[in-house]
C-alpha cells in the first residue's frame, strides 16, 4: 500500500486504497486490520481509516470480531455461494439493459479488460486476474442505467473477487473457461443482442453456482 496524494484525509479514498489491497491479496483474509498500522501505511491520521473500515463493515468486505478488532472478511463456501445467488438475479438483467443502451465506451472497456485477462491467465498471478475479471464484469451491468442495482452488484463483485481466488479457484481453476465465456457475452453485446447476452451472463454466473454447489457436497 502506498501513502495517499492529493485530498488523503478523505473517507472513500481510504476505503478504496484499503479495499484494493485486500482484493490484491496484500492483505489477506482473516488478517486484523490495524488502524495505526494503515494510517502510517497511507499517510491519514486514524480518523479516516476508521471510518473507512466501518463502512467496509457494512458491504461485507471486512468482520468486525469481538476482542480483535476488524479484520478481511474470511468466505465460506455457503458465503460465496449467497453472492452468486443474488448475482444470478440481478447481473443477468444488468448487461440486458446495458446492451440495449448500446454504448460503445461499455464495449471498449470490457474488451479492455478482456485483453489484460488474456496476458494473465498462464502468468500465475490470480489476484491481478480476478481483478480483471472484475473490470470485465463492471462494464457490462455499470450501464444498465439503475444506481441502486449498480452499487449492490460492486459489493458483490467485491466478494466474488475475495472469494474466488482464495475458495473457488482453489478447488476448481477455471479461469481459462471463465475467458472463454467472457469472449461470447462480449460478442452478444457488441452485436447488441441483449436477449443473448442476459442468457449467457446468467449461464455463466450458473455455472460458478454449480461449482460451489459440488464442492459444499464434497465437504459435507
Amino acid at each position: 500500500m502506498r501513502p495517499l496524494s492529493g485530498p488523503a484525509s478523505r473517507t472513500d479514498l481510504v476505503a478504496d486504497s484499503i479495499r484494493n489491497a485486500i482484493l490484491a491479496g496484500e492483505l489477506r483474509p482473516g488478517e486484523t486490520l490495524v488502524e495505526r498500522r494503515l494510517s502510517e501505511l497511507l499517510g491519514v491520521s486514524k480518523t479516516p481509516v476508521r471510518e473507512a473500515l466501518i463502512g467496509m463493515a457494512h458491504t461485507g468486505l471486512v468482520t468486525v470480531v469481538p476482542n480483535k478488532g476488524i479484520t478481511v472478511r474470511k468466505l465460506s463456501l455457503e458465503d460465496v455461494r449467497k453472492v452468486y445467488e443474488v448475482r444470478r438475479l440481478l447481473e443477468p438483467w444488468a448487461a440486458k439493459m446495458t446492451t440495449t443502451a448500446g454504448s460503445p465506451d461499455v464495449v471498449h472497456r470490457a474488451q479492455d479488460a478482456l485483453n489484460e485477462a488474456a496476458g494473465l491467465l498462464s502468468a500465475g498471478d490470480n489476484h491481478a486476474l480476478s481483478m480483471a475479471n472484475r473490470r470485465f464484469h463492471r462494464s457490462l451491468y455499470s450501464g444498465c442505467g439503475n444506481g441502486l442495482v449498480i452499487n449492490q452488484l460492486d459489493d458483490l463483485q467485491d466478494l466474488t473477487a475475495l472469494g474466488v481466488v482464495n475458495l473457488l479457484w482453489d478447488r476448481w481453476p477455471t479461469w481459462r473457461e471463465e475467458f472463454v465465456e467472457h469472449a461470447e457475452i462480449l460478442a452478444a453485446v457488441n452485436d447488441g443482442n441483449a436477449d443473448e447476452a442476459e442468457r449467457l451472463v446468467s449461464e455463466h454466473v450458473q455455472q460458478s453456482l454449480t461449482n460451489l454447489e459440488s464442492a459444499e457436497k464434497a465437504e459435507s
